[in-house]
């Protein structure tokens, strides 16, 4: 078995792997002055809701990780000290109570709290989802009741997208809306919907052509409406193999009677403004899956620092070291697109490709890297007492919700081949 002999050399690798399970903030701060062309760096506002979100991850979500995941109950008292932090709702406009924050910051907030436990940090990201049909498309009486609402309340809204025979197939979708006279009348039934239970509005995705030969950019639209109207039913919180915090649930809707304010966006509109919708969005999923990543690594390290095996600490053993590498290297790079993904946005450019790149890359590394924290655990990884078996449950559906893995490379190759054509990368 090989061993690392150089005394010098093994204290310069404690050193750094020790520091590697501090996790220090990603990138390191500097004033614009001292960074020039390609900027790696938070700014100061940046810098300081990482250690604001790294903090309250250390004190109020790890240690009740373990707890929220054997009781499946929401997390609502986390939720609540979360958004009186700030840390909730920040992607908001300003105009509309929220900090106006972009998706950089979103992305800080997302891998921070998951960092801590993915299925509790659902609660606090979760609203970005179906806040943003709104955002990019609702009105301005739909945007100050809704948006407002939340900023205004400690409350959480669901996105309704997903169905029992449609999911990342959009044209399988049935929940379909007919106009009668000046209303509409919504039935169908959607599955796995987040915060399904919990929510108090709803924004839901429904076919409005009934013509099949309708092509799926003009045959979808979005109405948004309060969780309590009438003819709403949601269903038993589904028992998920992880995230088990999170409130997932089928939402039933029968005869539910909305009227024209009740339309997001352009009658039609709905499947072009979903997939913008995910564009904004992806950079965020990836950050969720980035800090379960990063997690996985760390639990890793420290569990090699300590396991003595053939007479010297594991970490000692190439065949440990290397899983290891490979581990932060996956890290590194889906972190490196994470923040990409989510700079294109923030200047401004629309950012498809890039998107999914992270969300793609991060989902693959958060699950192998819980898969490798196991291997490395050996039977303890295992065994519930130790926190990496639950990570490996809930690293998992990253590769599913928000796009599949599958669905990701479908839209890269896409992406990727427009460019080429266009004249360029």
């Amino acid at each position: 078995m090989f061993q690392i002999q150089s005394i010098s050399h093994k204290k310069h690798l404690m050193q750094l792997l020790k520091r590697l399970v501090t996790h220090v903030t990603p990138f390191r701060y500097y004033s614009h002055n001292e960074a020039k062309g390609f900027n790696f760096q938070f700014n100061e506002t940046q810098q300081s809701l990482w250690e604001l979100g790294r903090k309250f991850c250390e004190s109020e979500i790890i240690p009740k990780a373990a707890e929220y995941d054997k009781s499946m109950d929401y997390p609502w008292e986390i939720f609540k000290k979360a958004r009186d932090l700030g840390l909730v709702n920040a992607h908001i406009p300003v105009e509309y109570g929220g900090q106006g924050l972009g998706c950089i910051e979103d992305c800080i907030v997302g891998e921070v709290s998951t960092y801590g436990c993915s299925g509790i940090a659902a609660s606090l990201v979760s609203n970005k989802l179906p806040s943003y049909p709104l955002i990019l498309e609702g009105n301005e009486a739909q945007k100050k009741k809704y948006l407002g609402r939340l900023t205004e309340e400690p409350i959480v809204a669901a996105y309704c997208a997903t169905e029992p025979g449609g999911g990342s197939d959009v044209g399988g979708l049935k929940t379909n809306a007919v106009k009668k006279g000046d209303k509409w009348v919504i039935n169908g039934q959607k599955m796995f919907i987040t915060n399904g239970g919990v929510a108090s509005w709803y924004v839901v995705l429904v076919r409005t052509d009934s013509d099949p030969k309708t092509s799926q950019s003009k045959a979808f639209t979005f109405f948004v409406m309060d969780s309590n109207t009438p003819g709403i039913t949601s269903g038993r919180k589904e028992v998920m193999m992880g995230q088990r915090a999170s409130d997932t649930r089928g939402i039933t809707f029968e005869d539910i009677v909305v009227s024209k304010e009740n339309v997001v966006g352009e009658v039609g509109g709905g499947f072009k403004l979903g997939m913008r919708t995910f564009d904004k969005v992806r950079p965020n999923t990836a950050s969720w899956a980035l800090g379960v990543a990063q997690r996985a690594l760390d639990e890793a390290t420290r569990y090699a620092l300590e396991r003595k095996t053939f007479g010297t600490e594991i970490i000692n053993h190439q065949a440990v070291s290397h899983m290891l590498a490979d581990m932060a290297i996956g890290v590194e790079t889906s972190r490196l697109m994470t923040y990409r993904a989510a700079a294109e946005i923030d200047a401004g450019r629309r950012n498809t490709y890039f998107a999914s790149i992270a969300k793609l890359i991060a989902s693959e590394v958060a699950s192998k890297n819980a898969t490798d924290a196991i291997q490395i655990f050996g039977g303890n990884g295992f065994n519930t007492e130790y926190p990496v078996e639950k990570l490996f449950r809930d690293a998992k559906v990253f590769q599913i919700y928000e796009g599949t893995s599958q669905i990701q490379k479908t839209i890269i190759a896409r992406e990727f081949v427009t460019r080429i054509k266009a004249g360029g990368v």
